[in-house]
């Protein structure tokens, strides 16, 4: 132990090197997605870090075993890489003895995991801008209906686009305080706290809202939902004046307060050792592919002699009265259809017998269609993720994604 400290920083680089390596294929699928903001977040740590009393060891340990856990039974690739930048953080920390919980915050904001949490929370906060934006302009102008993100405006229909409320445009105000902070402590040569950090990430959280309600607003006014360079404009237009200058307003009630304070170098290898363990073992297993049999166990209602592959993870059936996709949970039926050119109108839970399945009304082509989806585990239908993953967690039983589709 003694010849470990000795060449403490020289273990710590050699295992940092040794993990990168190791992981090299899931690293460079996670930069080929959100390389920018990982590299944004990289230069905060560097630019903001500082000596806190606080040991980061107690936050992020424990945060680390749960992401191992979590990647080593359900071998999750995105929930590994988010433990392997954790661990780099820890790793960081313990050399230098600085740490921005600014950047920390960024980091998890651009992780794979949080993306598949937005593609989930997004439909419905857009559904529920697009409402909003209905009781306002129906007394301004003469609106027929509205269904979901569908306005009838003299027999004629505008529908809002997918990227409002966006991932891009959430990631980037959020990107946008970070920096932002970082820059008043820089210059203020003081810290904020983690309470001020917070209350600014939810003060961001709500103006890039109120920049997606003025957005809608303004492409119903200007009849604008085309994707073309006025359609464009008025996005980047509305995140300025109603995200970035409030920002800057504001920015100034929110002043550093906390003193770079002066510590001791603190040994904690024993962290450091546990948590290259874990890394390592859970990095050696993810690497093999484990088979996932999609089909195992389903019900014999679903006619799979019938089906085709449509890849690994992917199984379709066909038929002239509807189309059935059996997914793994991971797929958010979602995203799939508007990523195919699909018109979200209108998502919401119903009930089939005694359980209850989600029911999403969608068009393309000016055909409406309705597509029921649920996960389904021992023959019983579940609508949270959550939940059917926690089934597996400790269950390690299959999983699956059942999505129903046919017109209406």
């Amino acid at each position: 132990m003694k010849l470990l400290l000795q060449y403490k920083n020289i273990a710590i680089l050699l295992i940092m090197s040794c993990l990168l390596i190791l992981n090299y294929g899931i690293i460079e699928a996670g930069l080929s997605n959100n390389l920018l903001g990982i590299l944004a977040s990289i230069a905060l740590f560097i630019m903001g870090g500082r000596k806190t009393t606080f040991n980061v060891n107690y936050l992020l340990f424990p945060i680390l075993i749960v992401l191992e856990f979590v990647s080593y039974r359900l071998h999750t690739k995105s929930v590994h890489l988010l433990a392997v930048a954790l661990f780099i953080c820890l790793l960081y920390y313990n050399v230098a003895q600085k740490f921005s919980f600014i950047a920390f915050i960024c980091i998890l904001l651009f992780s794979s995991l949080f993306d598949t949490f937005f593609d989930y929370i997004s439909t419905e906060i857009k559904q529920a801008l697009c409402y909003y934006v209905y009781i306002v302009l129906k007394k301004f102008i003469s609106i027929d209906k509205i269904e979901g993100v569908n306005f009838y405006i003299q027999n004629s229909k505008i529908t809002i686009d997918t990227a409002c409320m966006g991932l891009s445009m959430f990631k980037t105000g959020l990107l946008s305080g970070a920096f932002l902070l970082t820059f008043e402590e820089k210059k203020q040569q003081k810290y904020f706290n983690i309470l001020q950090i917070f209350l600014f990430c939810g003060v961001v959280i709500m103006l890039n809202i109120i920049s997606n309600y003025f957005r809608i607003i303004t492409l119903i006014l200007f009849q604008c939902t085309e994707e073309n360079v006025l359609h464009h404009s008025i996005g980047i237009l509305c995140f300025v004046f109603y995200q970035i200058l409030p920002m800057l307003f504001l920015i100034r009630f929110f002043k550093p307060k906390t003193e770079e304070v002066s510590i001791q170098k603190k040994h904690s290898m024993f962290f450091i050792t546990i948590g290259s363990i874990m890394l390592f073992a859970t990095s050696f297993k993810i690497k093999k592919e484990i088979p996932y049999n999609l089909l195992e166990n389903l019900s014999s209602k679903y006619t799979i002699q019938n089906g085709t592959w449509v890849n690994e993870e992917v199984f379709k059936i066909a038929t002239t009265s509807k189309l059935t996709y059996i997914k793994t949970p991971s797929h958010n039926p979602l995203v799939c259809w508007t990523g195919s050119g699909y018109k979200i109108i209108e998502k919401k839970e119903v009930k089939e017998g005694n359980e209850k399945i989600w029911l999403v009304r969608m068009e393309k082509d000016n055909i409406q269609y309705n597509s029921y989806w649920w996960y389904e585990c021992n023959s019983r239908k579940y609508t949270s993720l959550a939940e059917v993953l926690l089934i597996k967690l400790f269950s390690n039983k299959t999983v699956c994604l059942i999505n129903e589709t046919s017109k209406s």
